[in-house]
């Protein structure tokens, strides 16, 4: 059983461990170089419960060796992902299926890349098409204030719990992001956040504010110290038991308060993310700021929150559309006003939609949806090992 904090223990590969050709050796090797390349833990994690679930279908069918493996065989594995059913009977998303994927085209390049195989069945395996969706949930400022009031600040998690939603809040992090912080982390004074090794391995430096930077001073003087035991490594966000938080438990710790307080929107981390950047885009502040709030590395990344901006929308449809209002367009307000709604906040911001294109939409929706449908990565792989942790 792993510890708390921990991720579960990875997924047995069928075949035969002795056997230097077979599917255990090949993977193991494999995740491996992922891990010398500097690839992130979850990454492989995940990399090597996809090539486990091939091995162990496979498996079933005779096949135990990566060079044994031909092409019809991985079109028939497709058809599997896309008939297989979850335990709650749903089938797997496209984007699942792309997850289950997407690894083994990358194992096959590198078993080719290492003189491992001399033929690459997965060369001209096609993806399954992802849905084209806008981020599926935003709240608003005032159902926000809802579920940051539930925490019980009686209580010392409590005052924790409100702490974390504050912080996700503010600063939009990831969750990897939020369990990843240390003390040492925060500058309350300069009213700052350094994330450290982010996603891409990229540190940055954000703004947490005024309010959040409060609550982080009030749950260090008064909770922290209860919560940690040593030896201290110094984790920002403490469990009962004084481990880092794992990111499948905070997930489920946000996500409850959201449920508990009637908002009927989905999501846990991840809505906090998406309401963050889209109430500062409806504020007036400049995508490329927001862009770096977020950590994308391409601003591709972050449009998608001028299409869920639908305050900038309904501005801009009241000032232009003939039919929008019973009073002439010429009596709606100023014509400053209108130009300035028309008009981009800057030079930037033309600039980024005028590079808006199908690839670059593209880009955009894998980013969001692989982000979005990570916290549910653990269970498309198959149902947990341990039992749910207390936070």
């Amino acid at each position: 059983m792993p510890r708390r904090g921990e991720r579960n223990p990875p997924k047995v590969i069928a075949g035969d461990p002795d056997d230097r050709q077979g599917f255990p050796v090949m993977i193991v090797e494999f995740c491996e170089s992922l891990a010398v390349r500097g690839y992130a833990p979850g990454t492989i994690h995940n990399n090597r419960g996809s090539l486990a679930w091939l091995a162990g279908w496979l498996s079933e069918r005779g096949v135990e060796r990566p060079c044994e493996v031909t092409k019809p065989m991985l079109d028939s594995y497709q058809r599997a992902l896309y008939y297989r059913r979850k335990p709650d009977g749903q089938p797997l998303s496209f984007r699942a299926q792309q997850g289950r994927l997407i690894p083994i085209r990358t194992f096959y390049r590198w078993l080719m890349r290492t003189n491992r195989v001399l033929y690459n069945p997965a060369s001209e395996l096609e993806l399954p098409k992802t849905e084209r969706r806008l981020p599926r949930a935003v709240m608003s400022a005032a159902e926000v204030e809802r579920v940051l009031a539930l925490p019980d600040l009686s209580q010392p998690l409590g005052v924790r719990d409100r702490t974390m939603l504050e912080v996700l809040y503010a600063t939009g992090i990831r969750r990897a992001e939020l369990v990843n912080l240390t003390v040492f982390a925060l500058d309350i004074e300069r009213g700052t956040l350094m994330v450290y090794q982010g996603k891409g391995k990229k540190d940055r430096m954000i703004p947490i504010g005024e309010r959040a930077g409060a609550w982080c001073a009030r749950y260090l003087a008064d909770v922290r110290g209860k919560l940690a035991v040593e030896p201290d490594d110094g984790t920002l966000f403490l469990t009962w038991d004084g481990v880092r938080f794992s990111v499948q438990t905070v997930t489920e710790l946000v996500r409850g308060y959201v449920q508990r307080s009637g908002v009927s929107k989905p999501g846990g981390c991840h809505l906090f993310r998406h309401t963050m950047a889209t109430l500062m885009l409806e504020g007036g502040a400049d995508i490329r700021y927001i862009q770096q709030m977020l950590g994308h590395a391409d601003i591709s990344s972050t449009q998608v929150y001028t299409q869920v901006s639908l305050r900038a929308l309904q501005a801009i449809h009241a000032a232009t559309h003939p039919g929008a209002s019973n009073q002439p367009r010429s009596t709606r307000g100023g014509g400053e006003r209108r130009g300035a709604i028309l008009r981009p906040a800057s030079s930037h911001t033309a600039d980024a939609t005028q590079q808006s294109s199908e690839d670059a939409t593209e880009d955009l929706r894998n980013t969001l949806d692989a982000e979005a449908t990570d916290e549910q990565q653990d269970l498309t792989l198959g149902p947990p090992v341990a039992p749910p942790e207390r936070p």
